[in-house]
C-alpha cells in the first residue's frame, strides 16, 4: 500500500479502489444478493393465495363459455344457399356437407367427420379444448349438454394446495372451510352458470383474505433448493431399465445415489445428475483444452522465434476475430449428418452411412476447446514467455530428457498459468450454453446452463431457476478453490500471468 501511494499519490489511489469497490458491488456481489433473495423466495404459483386466484379465473373463463351456449340471434342460412356450419348455425339438406360429433348422423349425401370427445348438434362444429383454450359447441338455449371444457372442469373447490415433499396432502375446501362445489356437465346449463358464478365468488374473497394473511408472514424458504435433490420417479418398462442400468453414468449415479430403485420402480435426483453431468463434462473439456494448449503455448513462448511466434498467435487471434455465435453455427455445417466430414467419408467410400457427431458428447467437447482454446493458451503463454531458456539448455546439458525437462523445469514455472488457464475454461465449460444447445439439438443430455435457461424462460420458474444458479456458483467456486489448493497456488501467483 505504501508503494502504491508513494507512486501513484493519494487521489489516485483512493479512486482507484473506489472504482474496484463499486465494480464488485455492482458487477458481483448486488446480483448474487438479488440472485439468492429469488432464490429464498417460495414461487407465486404455489402460494395459496395464488390457487385461489386460478380457480376464480377458471370460474369466470367456465362462465364466459357457457355464455355460448345461449339461444342464437343470427337466423340459419336460407334453403339453397351457400352455409357455413358455426355454433349457432345448422348445417343444410341432402347435399350438405355436415360435420357432426358423435351423436349426430351425417345426412345423405353428406359427409360425416365425427368429433373425438365433445357432442355437438347436427352441423356444427366441436373443438375440445386441450390446453387450457375451450372452443365449445353451441346446443341452443337451455341445452343440459355440454363438450367438455378444461376450465369447468377445473372449477371446483377440491384443489390440491402445494406442501413439501412428504408431507399430507391438503385440499382447499378443507383447510379454509369453504363448501365443496364442482362444475358438473351432467347439470343444466344454467345451474353449471350459477354453480360457476358462486365458485367465482367464493375464490375472489378467500383470495382476498389470503393476501392479507400472507403479507404478514416470511416468504422465505428452502423449497427451492430442495428441488434440486428432489427425486423424480422415471418410468421405464424392464427391458429399458436393463437397458439404463448398463450406462457407465447411470452405475456411477446408483454407486453415489443419485439414482436408485425402490419397490421396483426407478428414482432419480434430476437435478443433482444434470449438476454432476455437467461439472463431469467440464472437467474432461478443461483437461482435453489442456493437452491442447500446452504444446502450442510451449512453442509459440520456447521453441519459435519471435517473428513466427508473431504468425502463429495471428492464426490463433484470427478466427476469434468472428462472433462466437457465428463460429459455433459454422460447426454445424461441419459436423452434421450431411456435413463436410460425413460427405467427404462418404465421398471415398470410408463409411457407408453418416457418423451421428451431433450425439457425441466428444464433439460439444472440442468444439469447447477450439471456442474458448485462447483463454487457455494466453495465461500458458505469458508465463512460460518469462523463463529463462538457459534453465533449460542447462537441464537438457546435464541429461535431461524432454519429459524430465517439461516435468522438472518448464510445468514448475508456468504453474501460475496453467492454474488460470484451467480455471478460466472450466468456468467457461460449465457456463457453457450455445455450444452444447446449437450442436447437440436435444439429441444428448442437457448441460446445467441449459436446465437453469429452461426455468427461467420455459416453464417460467425463475425462483427455482435462481436457486439452480446460485447453488451451481457455490460449487463451481468450491471447486476451483480445491483445485489452486490443489496446485499449490495463491491469489498472488496470478500476478505472473499478466
Amino acid at each position: 500500500m505504501k508503494e502504491l501511494l508513494r507512486g501513484y499519490g493519494k487521489p489516485l489511489v483512493t479512486a482507484f479502489f473506489i472504482a474496484v469497490g463499486a465494480w464488485c458491488l455492482v458487477l458481483i456481489l448486488l446480483p448474487q444478493i438479488a440472485m439468492l433473495e429469488r432464490a429464498l423466495t417460495a414461487p407465486k404459483r404455489q402460494l395459496d393465495s395464488s390457487i385461489a386466484l386460478t380457480l376464480r379465473n377458471d370460474a369466470e373463463t367456465c362462465i364466459a363459455v357457457l355464455k355460448s351456449f345461449r339461444e342464437p340471434e343470427t337466423p340459419p342460412a336460407a334453403s339453397g344457399g351457400l352455409a357455413v356450419p358455426s355454433p349457432s348455425t345448422t348445417a343444410p339438406g341432402n347435399g350438405g356437407i355436415a360435420i357432426p360429433s358423435p351423436s349426430t348422423t351425417a345426412p345423405s349425401g353428406g359427409i360425416a367427420i365425427p368429433s373425438t370427445s365433445t357432442t355437438a348438434p347436427s352441423g356444427g362444429i366441436a373443438v375440445p379444448s386441450a390446453s387450457g383454450i375451450a372452443v365449445p359447441s353451441a346446443t341452443g338455449g337451455g341445452g343440459t349438454s355440454r363438450p367438455y371444457i378444461l376450465q369447468c372442469d377445473r372449477a371446483t373447490t377440491r384443489q390440491a394446495l402445494v406442501r413439501p415433499q412428504g408431507a399430507p396432502r391438503v385440499f382447499l375446501h378443507e383447510l379454509y372451510e369453504v363448501p365443496l362445489l364442482a362444475v358438473s356437465d351432467s347439470d343444466p346449463i344454467p345451474q353449471q352458470e350459477e354453480t360457476a358464478r358462486e365458485i367465482s365468488a367464493m375464490a375472489d374473497g378467500l383470495y382476498r383474505r389470503l393476501l392479507e394473511i400472507e403479507a404478514t408472514q416470511s416468504s422465505l424458504t428452502l423449497s427451492n433448493f430442495r428441488d434440486l435433490t428432489r427425486p423424480v420417479l422415471i418410468p421405464l418398462t424392464e427391458e429399458q431399465a436393463a437397458v439404463e442400468n448398463r450406462q457407465l453414468f447411470n452405475q456411477f449415479f446408483n454407486v453415489v445415489g443419485l439414482r436408485y430403485v425402490e419397490d421396483g420402480e426407478t428414482y432419480a435426483r434430476l437435478g443433482l445428475i444434470i449438476l454432476a453431468r455437467t461439472l463431469i463434462f467440464a472437467v474432461f473439456a478443461t483437461a482435453l483444452a489442456l493437452v491442447v494448449c500446452y504444446p502450442i503455448a510451449y512453442k509459440v513462448a520456447l521453441a519459435s522465434t519471435p517473428e513466427r511466434a508473431v504468425w502463429l498467435f495471428l492464426g490463433l487471434v484470427i478466427p476469434y476475430a468472428i462472433v462466437e455465435l457465428m463460429r459455433v453455427y459454422a460447426w454445424t455445417s461441419i459436423v452434421d449428418n450431411q456435413g463436410l466430414i460425413n460427405g467427404v467419408l462418404l465421398q471415398i467410400g470410408a463409411i457407408g452411412e453418416p457418423i451421428q457427431f451431433t450425439r457425441s458428447a466428444i464433439t460439444v467437447f472440442v468444439i469447447i476447446v477450439y471456442t474458448y482454446v485462447l483463454f487457455m493458451v494466453f495465461p500458458i503463454f505469458n508465463v512460460m514467455s518469462t523463463l529463462d531458456r538457459n534453465q533449460i539448455e542447462a537441464a537438457k546439458d546435464l541429461g535431461a530428457s524432454t519429459f524430465r525437462v517439461h516435468w522438472r523445469v518448464i510445468i514448475p514455472h508456468a504453474k501460475p498459468g496453467i492454474a488460470v488457464g484451467c480455471i478460466a475454461t472450466f468456468m467457461l465449460s460449465a457456463g457453457a450454453f450455445s455450444v452444447p444447445r446449437i450442436i447437440s439439438r436435444g439429441l444428448q443430455s442437457e448441460w446445467f446452463a441449459q436446465t437453469i435457461y429452461n426455468k427461467f424462460f420455459e416453464s417460467e420458474n425463475s425462483n427455482v431457476g435462481a436457486a439452480y444458479s446460485f447453488a451451481y456458483t457455490i460449487v463451481c467456486f468450491v471447486l476451483v478453490a480445491l483445485f489452486m489448493y490443489a496446485m499449490r497456488t495463491r491469489l498472488k501467483d496470478f500476478a505472473r500471468v499478466q
